[in-house]
């Protein structure tokens, strides 16, 4: 009875899971053990296939619980205590049937009836050993322990909780493993194929990159794989898929309880007939199922030869009769990788068998072509401010899809730098920066203005005027290396606009690029000019000298000055009716004390002929000022109505001046 089936065929992915396949014989009712760790059976139930390719068929597949260890034990009916064993266990199965061998030839049946401890004299020496004591047809026969050399449990019930006991501490040993059964049923010999997915590492891409005169560029790509399990795959069909398919964790091992209703017995009328509402609309027909991978787009892949790390300096060229370097690469070893379109996925599969043991890792050839690319030097002001980068302007004609990884670049026999690549699909172009371009230098210089007015806008009373900031970006950049360069110049795009400047020749999110030939020792200069549109607004009770400056910058013309020099003349009437109404309320004031004064002197006055000529006095000028006072109250009343007058006019003419003018716009 087999207790696994190996691993055949392996598929990691790029977003953490991997596919496993596995096949192998069975026979009759053979069960099935693989096992996982507790953190992969939500994975494992969700997505385990399991065939019978040989016509039997699948009874179950059972799993071990979520109970704790202790809680498993305690609904074992039997117990086994670290110490005294066999005692403590015939001693908790009282009644249970079992057969027993006493020395060499004596057999026995019976029933347990119980163990107890006799003292027995050895020499000189009393110890007290286990007897057991079965029930044998109708009389009681007594064995000492340690002269039973077999006992058999003929009870089944005994016997099941016996081997649940000893199989949970078993599994106990392995506190993070979980056993899944497959229970198989059929006649003879079948093969059987399982299939699950689990979480698995991140299968990782590294590139390297061969610069030669007067050749196409070449590729080498590289699959690192990590086998974090507890098995060695051995001789496994591996594939490797580029792409990120949906993928989640759902709690499917943790046992989910429902409340339920607790419904009585009552008598009820018949249920009437259910009537489904009428649709609207016929369905559509149900589309055919199409292929989800097409056989026919198979490519075989030239041989990847294994490459060694580079190194920090000039490797030696070959000589003596031996291959050139781009050669030897192609011939270095003969693995060939065989890729296919899987619906919007990309698969690489390595064509023979691979072996890869538990805890380690594997470095895998999967690519080995040439591709269209130059070298270009990609110059941006945040990356380095006064250097451009040398790079590679590669171009996907590979016609495989390129997932993103380090990259190591040879430019012949040297090693030149390394870059980051990110996913490729095929036909895509990208900038692979490697190095600092030292023989080439940037110098920047930002100055930024206030531009020329666009439009003025008078109306209800306010003065809008829009003009445009500018801002200019002065590069230049000077190559003196001994041979020409094609630099593209990044500048940041953002919502301003381009004015002045020639059309970028790329354009990406975050930048405009430019691009330049640069001759030996050439020495350019290039502005990129942008603009923003700004706004100022004034409120029309400016000064006279704000009016001429308004007719002057012509935001306003000779009719709206004429009405904003009415408007300066309202306003200083209506500050001469404001100060005027001031001093007013200011002599009436002065005036309310005075009387106030005044009355409490009438106050102190005693009788007399004096006193009397002295009171008279006082109320002369008390009645002057009452008509002071009313005059006053007159003038202020009328102050009162000519501001009112004022302002309405004021109002008036403000709301009926208008004017628009377009002035000279910016080319965008």
């Amino acid at each position: 009875m087999p207790s696994s089936l190996p691993i055949r065929r392996v598929v990691l992915y790029k977003h953490g899971v991997g596919y496993f396949e596995r096949q192998g014989k069975v026979e009759g009712h053979d069960t099935l053990h693989l096992d996982f760790k507790a953190r992969d059976m939500n994975d494992v139930l969700k997505s385990m296939t399991v065939l019978d390719l040989s016509g039997g068929s699948v009874s179950a597949v059972s799993y071990d619980s979520t109970k704790p260890l202790e809680q498993l034990l305690q609904e074992a009916t039997v117990r086994i205590p670290e110490d005294g064993g066999l005692t403590a266990l015939l001693a908790q199965v009282r009644g249970a049937r079992v057969r027993v061998r006493v020395g060499k030839e004596q057999h026995v049946e019976g029933a347990i009836v119980g163990l107890e401890r006799l003292p027995l004299t050895e020499g000189k020496v009393a110890v007290e050993r286990p007897f057991l004591t079965l029930l044998v047809g109708a009389s009681l026969r007594t064995f000492d322990v340690l002269d039973v050399a077999e006992l058999t449990f003929l009870d089944d019930a005994v016997r099941a909780d016996l081997e649940f006991y000893l199989a949970t501490v078993l599994s106990s040993y392995k506190k993070d493993t979980k056993r899944v059964s497959v229970l198989t049923s059929g006649e003879g010999p079948r093969d059987l194929f399982v299939s699950y997915v689990l979480e698995a590492p991140v299968w990782k891409t590294s590139y390297r990159i061969l610069l030669e005169e007067g050749e196409k560029p070449l590729l080498q790509g590289w699959a690192v794989v990590d086998n974090t399990g507890d098995e060695d795959w051995e001789q496994v069909d591996l594939a490797l898929i580029a792409g990120l398919p949906v993928s989640f964790v759902h709690d499917l091992y943790s046992p989910r309880y429902l409340r339920r209703p607790v419904v009585e017995v009552r008598t009820e009328a018949a249920a009437a007939p259910v009537i489904p509402e009428e649709s609207f609309g016929a369905l559509a027909e149900a589309p055919s199922a199409e292929p989800l991978m097409d056989d026919g787009m198979e490519a075989e892949m030239e041989a990847a030869p294994v490459m060694a790390a580079p190194a920090a300096m000039p490797m030696r060229a070959m000589g003596g009769g031996g291959l050139a370097r781009r050669e030897a690469l192609g011939r270095s070893a003969d693995v060939k990788t065989v890729t296919k379109e899987v619906g919007d996925l990309f698969e690489y599969r390595v064509d023979h068998p691979v072996t890869v043991h538990r805890n380690q890792s594997a470095l895998v050839p999967i690519l080995h072509r040439p591709f269209e690319g130059r070298r270009v030097l990609l110059y941006n002001r945040a990356t380095r401010e006064k250097n451009p980068m040398a790079c590679i302007e590669l171009k996907n004609t590979t016609g495989l899809t390129l997932e993103g990884g380090p990259v190591t670049v040879m430019d012949a026999d040297t090693y030149v730098g390394e870059a980051m690549l990110d996913t490729l699909k095929p036909e895509d172009r990208r900038f692979v920066p490697y190095a600092v371009e030292l023989g080439c230098a940037v110098s920047v210089d930002d100055t930024s203005e206030q531009g020329p007015m666009t439009r003025a806008v008078v109306a209800r009373g306010l003065l809008t005027v829009e003009f445009f900031h500018l801002r200019r970006t002065h590069y230049v950049l000077r190559n003196k290396s001994r041979r020409a360069q094609t630099l593209y110049l990044e500048h940041p795009r953002t919502d301003w606009r381009l004015r002045d400047t020639r059309a970028p020749d790329e354009t990406t999110d975050n930048f405009w690029r430019f691009l330049h030939e640069l001759e030996p020792g050439a020495h350019v200069d290039f502005t990129v000019t942008e603009t923003s549109p700004g706004q100022q607004t004034y409120m029309l009770d400016a000064s006279l000298d704000q009016v001429g400056y308004f007719l002057s910058s012509g935001f306003i013309d000779e009719r709206v000055a004429q009405g904003l020099h009415e408007v300066a003349a309202l306003r200083g009437k209506l500050h001469q009716l404001m100060d005027e109404e001031r001093r007013f309320h200011e002599e009436r004031a002065r005036l309310f004390e005075d009387q106030k004064r005044i009355r409490a002197n009438i106050d102190s006055l005693k009788s007399g002929g004096s006193q009397r000529e002295l009171a008279d006095r006082f109320v002369a000028r008390l009645n002057e000022q009452e008509d002071r006072l009313e005059v006053i109250t007159r003038e202020l009343g009328r102050v009162e109505q000519g501001k009112r007058e004022v302002q309405e006019a004021l109002h008036h003419t403000l709301q009926t001046l208008a004017f628009r003018a377009e002035l000279d716009a910016p080319r965008g």
